[in-house]
């Protein structure tokens, strides 16, 4: 039950200084009157990924050539050393995830790798409502084994346009799927899927089983290697506030370890091996041998930074304060907007929600143009979904409270009348 206390700003003032990691608003770069709330599409650049942006280009500046192997962040073994500076945030063992790539780059390497049908299991099991490039993937790796993409590609549908039944993705794991692609949290509703009953059920029936972990990595805490997930792949730019176009990052159980990368490229190698140029890749012994070629040493940069800020405040921590502020949001949404046709169509438990609410509207899109109008930023997705994401390092309850209130003013002035209600060429 909400109580009238909790409508007032000094309220949310009040939950701000309560706030364990209220210091760290402080270590970003925000834009003043701006209330960012667009963090799981870009995060805002961190002072510490700033530095180390600075210091990579000042290796280059001072060592040339010489910084592959010199200064404090030698770029040959940068990868690597990122793999284990993520590897907390994933639950995995150091050795089993690396920085490299692009979430689409990773998921053709690993489809390629672990995709091996055979007899009747030639089916990838995927569903309707991810994000389309993850699709466009599983479709061109089934073309280039001569399947038919509208016969080898299962979509798990949804029931309400929003969410998915996991009872209808294990029902769909059926004797003819050789592999399973799923996000863990869907980019629209932010709908947090059980990772690790899903991928039981799938070894279950002897199926792979692999993550897009894009809207989850950073914003809440995983035990990859404790749920023996196969794979995962992610983003670096979202949550985890690496930049934009910062390299991605893949997981593969240490149990594949041997299993030889489908797309292959020297920086799959020993790191001994490498440079002895021979035409028989010797694989690295762990998840290195799945990057390819030469790593964004530049867009790696800010990431040394940002997972060194991570790391000292925890994810458990993150978790906890991103679940305050999406329960206030609701609840401000709830006691605020009822009269305006809102609908909060992402999940209200803690445990099915990532770290963005879902807002559908008629008018979405033009409500989006008079938000950024108000200098709130939000993100349209087509055709009507509003997605705010209060993210637990820069954002505050306060910067809620006004968001609500900026909404309201804007549906009861009816300022969104004065825009299209058609998104801009980037939504």
């Amino acid at each position: 039950m909400v109580v009238q206390e909790q409508l007032t700003k000094e309220y949310a003032q009040k939950l701000d200084q309560q706030n364990e990691l209220k210091m760290y608003r402080d270590e970003f770069y925000i834009q003043p009157g701006v209330i960012y709330f667009d963090g799981n599409s870009l995060g805002l650049l961190s002072k510490r990924a700033e530095s180390t942006l600075l210091q990579l280009v000042d290796s280059w500046k001072k060592y040339g050539i010489d910084g592959w192997t010199n200064g404090d962040h030698p770029w040959f073994y940068l990868s690597e050393k990122l793999g284990k500076g993520n590897a907390p945030l994933i639950g995995a063992e150091p050795e089993e995830t690396i920085v490299t790539g692009s979430t689409t780059i990773n998921l053709h390497q690993l489809v390629a790798t672990f995709y091996k049908p055979e007899g009747k299991k030639t089916k990838i099991l995927a569903d309707e409502l991810n994000f389309p490039t993850d699709i466009y993937a599983l479709k061109s790796q089934l073309q280039l084994h001569g399947y038919a993409p509208e016969e080898h590609l299962v979509q798990v549908k949804s029931r309400d346009g929003n969410t998915l039944q996991e009872e209808d993705i294990i029902e769909a794991m059926t004797d003819d799927i050789a592999l399973i692609v799923l996000p863990s949290v869907l980019y629209r509703s932010g709908q947090l899927l059980d990772m690790k009953r899903l991928t039981a059920e799938a070894h279950n029936r002897g199926i792979l089983i692999g993550f897009d972990l894009c809207h989850s990595v950073g914003s809440i805490p995983h035990s990859l290697s404790d749920w023996d997930v196969d794979f995962a792949f992610w983003c670096t730019y979202k949550h985890l506030n690496g930049g934009p176009g910062s390299v991605g990052g893949l997981y593969v159980n240490k149990r594949h370890f041997g299993t030889c990368p489908g797309l292959a490229g020297w920086f799959s190698s020993k790191k001994d091996k490498q440079f002895d140029m021979e035409h028989t890749l010797k694989a690295a012994p762990d998840a290195g041998a799945y990057q390819m070629g030469t790593p964004h040493v530049l867009s790696l940069a800010p990431l040394l930074g940002s997972l060194d800020l991570f790391n000292e405040v925890g994810i458990e921590k993150i978790r906890k304060q991103s679940l305050q502020l999406t329960n206030y949001l609701m609840t401000l949404i709830d006691a605020e907007l009822s009269e305006y046709e809102f609908i909060v169509a992402n999940p209200r438990e803690d445990a099915a929600r990532g770290g963005h609410i879902y807002l559908e509207h008629k008018e979405a899109a033009r409500i989006c143009k008079a938000l950024k109008e108000n200098n709130v930023i939000p993100d349209f997705r087509t055709p009507n979904g509003i997605r705010l994401a209060p993210v637990a390092l820069y954002n505050t309850f306060e910067e809620v409270w006004e968001t609500v209130q900026i909404l309201r003013k804007i549906m009861k002035e009816e300022q969104y009348k004065k825009f299209e209600n058609k998104r801009d060429v980037v939504a």
